[in-house]
């Protein structure tokens, strides 16, 4: 059965990601009866990033604050203020805050069921695991 329901980011779940990096999530599942995607948002301070990865499903990323260095595939894009990245699945990606303020983004996840792979390690783990170590970028450039 598939609940109707209004979202507030402020009484959404949070999870730490490590190095101030905080995910909420948003849609899902158990939350909504969301079936076949989940959503939500992280936010990534100045001058860090989340490790190169890759999901189990297509992944669709807008701007929300900030500025991005996305690296897709061994491609950089520059993204700011509502630009639009669409992720394949399987494909490895990250995003690099390049600017002074933090970074926010929304994500969708054609899944009810997202996984993410680390590239360095080849681990698999939950999407909201926050088994992952978050770098800064001159680390992970």
């Amino acid at each position: 059965m598939v609940k109707e329901v209004g979202v507030r980011p402020n009484g959404s779940p949070k999870f730490v990601r490590g190095n101030g990096i905080v995910t909420t999530l948003l849609v899902c599942k158990e939350r909504c009866g969301a079936a076949n995607f989940t959503s939500g948002m992280t936010k990534i301070p100045a001058e860090m990033a989340v490790p190169l990865h890759s999901h189990n499903c297509d992944e669709h990323v807008t701007v929300v604050e900030g500025k991005a260095d996305v690296e897709i595939d061994g491609k950089h894009f520059l993204m700011e203020l509502q630009d639009t990245a669409f992720i394949p699945e399987g494909v490895p990606h990250r995003f690099i805050n390049v600017g002074k303020v933090s970074l926010s983004i929304l994500w969708v996840y054609g899944t009810d069921k997202p996984t993410r792979t680390i590239t360095e390690t080849g681990e698999t783990v939950a999407h909201l695991s926050t088994t992952y170590e978050a770098k800064g970028t001159s680390e992970s450039k």
